[in-house]
């Protein structure tokens, strides 16, 4: 039995052998262990290398898709209309009859009758007068009732909410956009107030508005939404909400809310 073979069943009987005194740790082993050791650092470095290019290529992208995305909104405030007075003049008829006498100053001379010509009318005119210093200012009293309703969905031929298309399907690539009227139907002005919108996007998305102007009873503001990024499908549906946050007190608030399908087509 040589030296090895005597520390082997040594070790075997349950001794302690030092790590550099068995056969695990031959020059050959450590080799091969080194060898591995290396291989498996490169291959780390490379996935870290590869990871960090996939990153730099797609990551951006996605980005940008994400923030090329955006909402378009016009608006038309109307004001509530004011009491007006229409007057309308009685038909006046100008009649000028020309005449003429003859006088005779020799005899055996006959006057001709005197011929009249058939009165010609005068022209009509109609206006209308605002009635000034009698109630041309509604009393206030009780709460504003803000209103919501959908006037049709449809599509923006261009980034200009001017070119709004009426239809309820939307062809590829085109932005899907809707046309609602907000209306304080109440008795007293709103103040400030806001509106959302949910939006059929690509990504789940609700649209806030900025604070909007004070409605006095009867005003309203007409809007046109448009939006990027939709989501394709039949019957997908754009939702608006006037006063989400109840900041303005209001009469009734179940008339806030109002919805649409619109069927948005691939390109």
């Amino acid at each position: 039995m040589n030296y090895v073979e005597a520390l082997t069943v040594e070790t075997r009987r349950g001794m302690y052998i030092p790590m550099e005194s068995t056969e695990i740790n031959t020059p050959n082993r450590r080799a091969a262990y080194n060898v591995l050791a290396v291989v498996g650092f490169i291959t780390l470095v490379g996935a870290s290398l590869w990871l960090a290019a996939y990153s730099t290529r797609y990551v951006p992208t996605v980005i940008n898709r994400i923030g090329s995305a955006a909402v378009y909104l016009g608006s038309v405030f109307t004001p509530s209309p004011e009491p007006l007075l229409s007057v309308v003049p009685t038909p006046t008829a100008s009649t000028t009859i020309p005449f003429s006498t003859a006088s005779s100053t020799k005899t055996n001379t006959t006057s001709k009758p005197v011929e009249k010509q058939a009165p010609t009318a005068g022209t009509k005119t109609d206006s209308v007068v605002p009635i000034s210093g009698t109630n041309t200012t509604t009393s206030l009293f009780g709460y504003p009732d803000l209103i919501i309703t959908i006037d049709a969905v449809g599509y923006l031929a261009t980034s200009s909410t001017d070119s709004f298309v009426t239809t309820t399907t939307v062809p590829g690539g085109n932005r899907p956009a809707v046309k609602f009227t907000i209306k304080n139907a109440g008795t007293n002005v709103t103040g400030s107030w806001r509106f959302s919108a949910s939006i059929p996007a690509q990504t789940a998305y609700v649209y806030q508005s900025q604070y909007q102007q004070s409605l006095a009873p009867g005003d309203s503001i007409a809007y046109t939404l448009g939006f990027d990024l939709a989501n394709r499908g039949v019957d997908q549906t754009i939702s608006i909400s006037v006063n989400p946050d109840r900041s303005v007190l209001e009469s009734n608030t179940e008339n806030n809310n109002a919805s649409a399908k619109i069927t948005i087509l691939g390109s």
